[in-house]
């Protein structure tokens, strides 16, 4: 029997900058339980080129960046140089270390705007190599449910037959991109045991059984609750709007964190600290 999730807890996203000074919106940004396996949520909505920094380390964990526009240069010390645009997705794995840079392309102007999300790696994947795999737009497939109106591209995982194209992330997370025009409706499945939010970007959106819809505005995270075993995502737009939904295993480890470096002690991020700083990455 499917049973409808409820928003359990909303979370506002924030303007802030990182510690490279990189000036985004901060969704999630701390080791959460709720939302384990998922480290980070960030939205960087830009036209300044200040607002973005080069050369910075990562450890412990998987980056996977989705364009809405612009174009984002990415550069790193395995000798990858590619330039992502509107609709494309890459996936960087830290693994062991990586130093890398993200900036806007040198020969573009206008907004810069996307997502990116940190999943988590087990403890037996911490150490693994680095890797950097960009995505085409074109690979994304877009399911449009003629009878509830909703158009969803599908980033990661599975929807309705369709698998994204971000492959090979270890976490093995659902990633969706679901337009809703107006009166529009959305319905999927999940494991009743995962950790699951939606982020609304743009409109308005209602989200929940029937019984307990909650309104989600621009800019706003509903973390879905789970507690009784629901097992399905339910939204409605009457003004339309546009939301991700992100799924996840959780991976139940102990986490240690320290900025770029998402380890399982504190032992661990001096050591990625020594070896940064070692010329070791």
């Amino acid at each position: 029997m499917s049973t409808s999730r409820s928003v359990g807890k909303i979370i506002v996203g924030m303007p802030t900058s990182d510690g490279a000074g990189v000036r985004l919106r901060r969704i999630v940004g701390r080791p959460i339980s709720l939302l384990d396996p998922i480290i980070m949520v960030d939205e960087f909505k830009s036209d300044d080129a200040k607002d973005f920094a080069a050369g910075f380390p990562d450890r412990g964990f998987e980056a996977v960046t989705y364009m809405l526009a612009g174009f984002m240069e990415h550069r790193d010390n395995n000798g990858n140089h590619t330039t992502i645009s509107e609709g494309d997705i890459q996936i960087m794995t830290a693994g062991r270390g990586i130093i890398h840079s993200e900036m806007p392309s040198s020969d573009s102007t206008g907004l810069l705007w996307g997502f990116q999300i940190w999943f988590n790696l087990p403890r037996s994947c911490k150490m693994m190599d680095p890797r950097y795999i960009p995505i085409k737009a074109a690979a994304v497939p877009l399911v449009i449910d003629q009878i509830r109106g909703s158009r969803t591209k599908v980033i990661m995982g599975e929807f309705n037959g369709h698998t994204g194209p971000a492959l090979g992330v270890v976490a093995n997370p659902q990633w969706l991109d679901v337009e809703l025009p107006s009166g529009a409706s959305f319905h999927t499945s999940i494991p009743s045991l995962y950790t699951a939010f939606v982020y609304v970007y743009k409109g308005v959106g209602n989200f929940g059984p029937l019984t307990n819809q909650k309104v989600l505005k621009e800019s706003q995270l509903g973390i879905l609750d789970c507690a009784s075993g629901e097992n399905s995502v339910e939204a409605y737009s009457p003004e339309g709007c546009r939301f991700l939904l992100v799924v996840g295993a959780p991976i139940n480890e102990t986490i240690a964190r320290h900025g770029p470096f998402v380890m399982n002690s504190q032992a661990e991020i001096n050591q990625a600290f020594y070896d940064f700083e070692t010329g070791r990455f």
